[in-house]
């Protein structure tokens, strides 16, 4: 992340009411190339209606998003996608009777072409899985097996090499371990960094602090619809971001939201 000076993203007073109830006031945050960013807060903070308004499922009030250095208009999912803005929710949205090369291409299916346009290439879906599972180290033995009997870090997996296939830049990623074991959340997360490695930016809402100061680069609080502050993992501690998330308050004398570009630069 120090390597890059701007952001990819930039989300600028961000600001969403649902009726009477204000989910969001003008909240900012960035995200860098290169950098797993977590979002924290309590529930009903607004980090579900935050990435949703980037992935396109919730449309803002008030606001501007910059996606690498233009200004964008996120009025739906298929805005973000040709962005390169992918998302896994929790229900990671699988198709369980189906095997992993169709749910890696799931809705963006590879044809045979010419007079076979309406075939499926399933030879050329299977082979596309197999490189980039290898790519992203990811062991499924049977890829031709129905997901449904799959693991829950297997399906993870899936769900996020979906995202890297398509040539995602940002990967937004909803409490991603959140129904895993010891074992599967270490192997996931070790999956969310090498996406790092890929120079993809994560953005991950995670209640774990230990997953947390253990696989995350920045760390973005907000409580109650408004942002706290953010803070750089190397730069903080869990008591510090503890304290953020239960008082909204970064203590005396403390900014709120440090210079994103003057963190990544430092």
């Amino acid at each position: 992340m120090a390597d890059d000076m701007k952001p990819l993203v930039e989300m600028r007073g961000i600001s969403k009411c649902y009726g009477g109830v204000q989910a969001l006031q003008g909240v900012d945050l960035d995200i860098f190339l290169g950098e797993v960013h977590a979002l924290v807060g309590d529930n009903a903070a607004g980090k579900s209606t935050l990435v949703k308004t980037l992935a396109g499922a919730v449309i803002k009030d008030e606001g501007t998003i910059t996606f690498d250095g233009q200004p964008v208009h996120i009025a739906a999912p298929r805005d973000a996608k040709a962005l390169g803005i992918e998302t896994v929710y929790q229900d990671l949205a699988l198709a369980d009777n189906l095997d992993v090369p169709a749910n890696v291409f799931l809705g963006r299916e590879a044809t045979k072409g010419g007079l076979l346009a309406w075939f499926l290439d399933k030879r050329h879906m299977e082979e596309e899985s197999r490189k980039l599972l290898s790519k992203l180290k990811i062991n499924i033995p049977r890829i031709r097996q129905q997901v449904r009997f799959m693991s829950g870090g297997q399906r993870q997996s899936i769900a996020l090499a979906r995202c890297v296939c398509f040539n995602a830049r940002v990967v937004i990623l909803d409490e991603p371990t959140a129904a895993l074991g010891v074992e599967e959340t270490r192997k996931v997360f070790g999956l969310i960094r090498d996406m790092r490695e890929h120079r993809l930016a994560v953005l991950l809402i995670c209640h774990n602090l230990n997953h947390v100061f253990e696989n995350c680069d920045r760390i973005t609080v907000l409580k109650t619809g408004r942002l706290v502050g953010s803070r750089r993992v190397k730069d903080t501690t869990q008591e510090e971001i503890l304290r953020m998330i239960v008082s909204g308050s970064t203590g005396s004398g403390v900014q709120a939201l440090p210079n994103p570009v003057r963190m990544a630069a430092e």
